[in-house]
């Protein structure tokens, strides 16, 4: 069991600094100094995660993935240099940021969601493989029964996702994405031609590594690559977070 944060900080760190979550992303994994940890069940993913940076990671990954960000097209890059975050570098005050996350609540898409600062759950299933993400409580499934993506599929925030396993790596693939959501907290934004294909491998019983590869011929000059480290915290349990509860929005209109 975790204690709750009470509030997001509307600067865009999102969680107070008690924040066990917040605490194992900036750089403090649970069970440090312990002995090894015990090797990992194959095919199985389940259990509550957190994500934790490397220290390479840990000066940008509350805003972006890589140091150096992505290659981007003339499209790409005149929407980055439009885009008003309140994470990163070019931080805004929250009265002014387009950030469709902190201006409209929207969902933070795929991958982005994985930078808002909270645990999220795997839970697999004969069919599918489902995330439940404590922030706003998303939901994401991953299809695992061999079907392929839809010929008309619909465009969404967190996209469509299939999976498979490749040895001891899930391999998913996921396409179908509205143009609504970023990439980042940073303001790196992307077409509904993202195609993004996650590579997640367990390491060990408590540790697991997704290498993430992001494609977008209208946005990205070439693909955007880099690697999440997440940890396994089975005392914990998901907790309700709703972002029109814990994000000032009507501040915006004033």
């Amino acid at each position: 069991m975790r204690t709750s944060s009470k509030f997001l900080v509307l600067a865009g760190i999102a969680t107070l600094a008690c924040s066990s979550g917040l605490r194992a992303q900036m750089g403090q994994p649970a069970g440090a100094g312990k002995a090894p940890a015990a090797p990992a069940p194959v095919h199985d993913l389940s259990g509550v995660w957190n994500m934790r940076g490397t220290p390479e990671q840990r000066k940008y990954l509350g805003s972006t993935y890589t140091a150096d960000g992505p290659a981007m097209t003339a499209w790409g890059k005149e929407k980055y240099d439009a885009a008003k975050p309140s994470n990163g570098p070019r931080t805004n005050a929250l009265t002014v940021t387009d950030d469709p996350v902190l201006r409209k609540c929207f969902p933070p898409g795929t991958p982005r969601i994985y930078l808002q600062p909270f645990p999220l759950q795997i839970i697999n299933t004969p069919k599918e493989i489902i995330m439940l993400f404590e922030y706003d409580h998303t939901i994401r499934q991953i299809f695992t029964d061999g079907r392929a993506h839809p010929d008309d599929v619909i465009p969404t925030y967190m996209g469509h996702s299939i999976g498979k396993w490749d040895g001891d790596t899930l391999v998913v693939d996921t396409v179908g994405f509205n143009e609504k959501t970023w990439l980042d907290r940073d303001g790196h934004q992307h077409s509904d031609q993202l195609h993004v294909v996650e590579r997640f491998h367990r390491v060990d019983m408590n540790n697991m590594v997704d290498d993430i590869t992001m494609e977008d011929a209208k946005a990205l000059a070439k693909p955007w690559v880099t690697q999440l480290h997440f940890t396994l915290h089975p005392e914990w349990d998901i907790m309700e977070l709703a972002c029109p509860d814990n994000q000032a929005f009507e501040s915006f209109e004033k």
